[in-house]
């Protein structure tokens, strides 16, 4: 392998070792830690089609996750790494079938742009850690839509086979949004080649269908004898819930129709735009990129009055636009929502990075990107250093000095009259990278010292407390990342009398008042200040302001 081909690879290897520093991160709340802990109950489960939550009937998200989060852990133990090493082979596996899918239709420059574009992508570094279903479901997504384009242009049977098989493990990770997408990408493809028609009766998606079947045959089955054959059953409030239904219908399309419970009662342009403006950091440094390339893109479309020759491809257009669309219309959205086509807004923002950087076209915007970006980029500069020494004076030293000089090699980049390659593409990764290198290493893990659940239940595991002489009060809330890393479902008291001497209670500075009146004598063995931290506002990062914006906890050993 040559320098110039190796190069691409050092720079996806030093985004997934970012990715590994992650891992170090506590799991936060909660979603991330609500799949994690449920995962670590589905080891003590005999039965693996049902599922739990705080030993509840669990009725929402597909079993994938779960399962090989389960696998992981019973490998590696329960612990960061061992929830996290699924997402990061997906992650890893996303950004390799990107660059093979690109392959297919592009030049091979164009293809290993679109495999960086997307490892260096925000969305990455965030979700290899903040772990959600969407990470594995953006792999399975692209394998798909890789294998079964390399079918149509082959029409090997292996190529359907995968393609087949990516599709039903992507429905048993997050539902029937998967055949949305490859519907709406693939549908696209061949309405702009006229082939539409013929490709629609193709007898070979019988199999397709068979396949997909066969996979979720084993899910069917559990949900059935979990929810169906119970009728009476409450489950989320409710009786009579089928959940088949759930699965294949209510969880996706039910969010459009008003069927889901989940409902943000958005007005509608607020609702369409919510996923693109969340882009803006989602999808950082890319997607100013992004949007010439979307306008470019439409821009041919027209010039070739929607019709493409069979070498040309509208998979990535049309699987973004209409995948975009019809997430628009659900009445409840969240940002990583949008990551499941992330790889194909890779490919579409990679095209014009080559043909803006690399030939030399579009020369005016290139002008402005130019102007633009070092802005942007120095303003983040300027924030991390904000955080770094103002916001959390406490932060080790190390990270932020090293963060000046980080910086002050982004001015000198910056002012560097020739490099080697495109300066704008270095800027670009060069300050991604550096950026998430002291996010992840130090950011991160002082931000999650406010979150009560990790840092009580790691001291719980650290300290070998006894799982049956810790209880939390009932005024603090179901915490998962608790659980998680005490490793135990917490159980809750209402009343302090009923604590006996060696016990000990997670409980707030209200309450503490309850064990005086309850005539216990105790000690104070550990306490912090907990804060939602994934919803982060100035009242909390102001130090002079963060202590009225946080709620005291205490951990008490009862004596007598």
């Amino acid at each position: 392998m040559t320098s110039k081909n190796l190069l691409p690879v050092l720079i996806v290897i030093t985004c997934v070792l970012i990715y590994i520093i992650g891992f170090w991160i506590p799991v936060m709340d909660v979603d991330a830690a609500q799949y994690a802990t449920m995962s670590r109950e589905l080891l003590l489960q005999k039965n693996w089609l049902f599922f739990y939550d705080y030993g509840r009937d669990y009725l929402d998200k597909p079993p994938f996750l779960f399962w090989i989060s389960a696998i992981s852990m019973k490998i590696f133990g329960v612990n960061n790494f061992g929830y996290r090493f699924p997402s990061l082979i997906f992650a890893v596996l996303a950004i390799y079938a990107t660059f093979r899918f690109a392959k297919l239709y592009y030049s091979n420059q164009i293809a290993v742009l679109s495999a960086i574009i997307l490892a260096s992508s925000q969305a990455l570094f965030l979700i290899t850690h903040d772990v959600r279903t969407d990470t594995i479901l953006m792999s399975w997504v692209i394998l798909a839509i890789w294998q079964l384009a390399a079918w149509y242009q082959t029409n090997h049977i292996k190529n359907l086979i995968m393609g087949a098989c990516c599709i039903g493990f992507g429905m048993l990770t997050k539902g029937p949004v998967v055949l949305i997408v490859l519907i709406v990408a693939f549908g696209s493809h061949f309405l702009l080649q006229r082939k539409l028609i013929k490709n629609i009766f193709r007898k070979e998606n019988l199999l397709i269908l068979f396949i997909v079947a066969l996979i979720l045959l084993p899910m069917s089955i559990g949900l059935y004898q979990q929810f169906d054959s119970y009728p009476n059953k409450i489950v989320n409030g409710h009786t009579g819930v089928s959940g088949l239904k759930f699965y294949y219908w209510t969880q996706s399309f039910g969010r459009i129709t008003g069927e889901n419970d989940f409902n943000d009662h958005w007005p509608f342009l607020v609702q369409f735009f919510f996923l693109l403006q969340n882009m803006l950091w989602t999808f950082l440094p890319w997607i100013l990129f992004f949007f010439i390339g979307i306008y470019v893109h439409v821009q041919d479309l027209f010039h070739k009055k929607f019709y493409l020759q069979s070498e040309e491809e509208g998979i990535t257009i049309g699987g973004f636009i209409l995948t975009y669309c019809c997430l628009s219309l659900s009445h409840s959205l969240l940002p990583h929502y949008i990551f499941i086509v992330f790889p194909l807004v890779a490919i579409i923002t990679a095209k014009v990075v080559y043909a803006m950087l690399f030939e030399n076209k579009y020369s005016l915007l290139k002008r402005i990107l130019s102007i633009v970006y070092p802005i942007v980029f120095l303003l983040l500069w300027v924030a991390l250093l904000l955080l770094l020494w103002y916001i959390f004076p406490d932060i080790n030293r190390i990270f932020a000095w090293l963060s000046i000089i980080f910086m002050l090699g982004f001015i000198y980049l910056l002012v560097k009259r020739n490099t080697i390659f495109p300066k704008l593409l270095v800027l670009c990764l060069y300050c991604i990278i550096a950026l998430n290198l002291i996010i992840s290493g130090a950011v991160y893990p002082k931000l999650l010292t406010y979150q009560m659940g990790s840092s009580v239940g790691m001291w719980i595991h650290d300290n070998n407390i006894p799982v049956n002489k810790f209880y939390r009060y009932a005024d603090i809330g179901e915490y998962h990342s608790l659980n998680f890393y005490a490793q135990h479902i917490v159980p809750a008291i209402a009343d302090m009398k009923q604590l006996t001497t060696g016990d000990y209670v997670l409980t707030t500075e209200h309450t503490l008042k309850m064990l005086d009146s309850a005539h216990h004598t105790f000690d104070i063995v550990y306490q912090g200040l907990d804060f939602h931290v994934t919803m982060l506002d100035w009242g909390f990062l102001n130090p002079m302001t963060r202590n009225t914006e946080t709620q005291p906890y205490f951990v008490v050993k009862i004596k007598s």
